[in-house]
């Protein structure tokens, strides 16, 4: 089982900027495939951004450009910087994981991840 803390998030007015972190196992820091999931019931969830466990990232168009995934393996954190936010990313945000060896993972792939944070409230008006 992969335990992933998910900290940060928060209220924020428009144009503002917030960060997530998910403190990611040691094992799984390196190795996994990462991402951020983002749900606002009764919207259908989206996957926002991976990171491979080889580095390549890759961002959903509703957030390229404002939103920034990243990892420090010393630290063993997944962050996500999220500048620019607007009322539509209002939505309970996810940290996601899992083992993907062999293929680069796009941020379809992210709702099938095996292992998920607690999630974080991110409301922004």
């Amino acid at each position: 089982q992969v335990q992933l803390v998910e900290s940060g998030g928060g209220s924020v007015q428009a144009g503002g900027s917030l960060r997530l972190s998910c403190a990611v196992p040691e094992y799984a820091i390196e190795s996994y495939a990462m991402g951020w999931y983002r749900q606002d019931p009764p919207k259908i969830g989206e996957g926002v951004a991976v990171i491979d466990s080889r580095g390549p990232t890759a961002y959903a168009g509703s957030v390229k450009g404002r939103f920034t995934i990243s990892k420090d393996i010393i630290k063993k954190t997944l962050y996500f910087q999220m500048d620019n936010l607007q009322p539509e990313d209002t939505a309970i945000y996810y940290c996601m994981g899992d083992y993907r060896p062999d293929f680069v993972v796009g941020v379809s792939d992210i709702e099938h991840f095996g292992y998920r944070s607690q999630g974080t409230q991110v409301t922004v008006s």
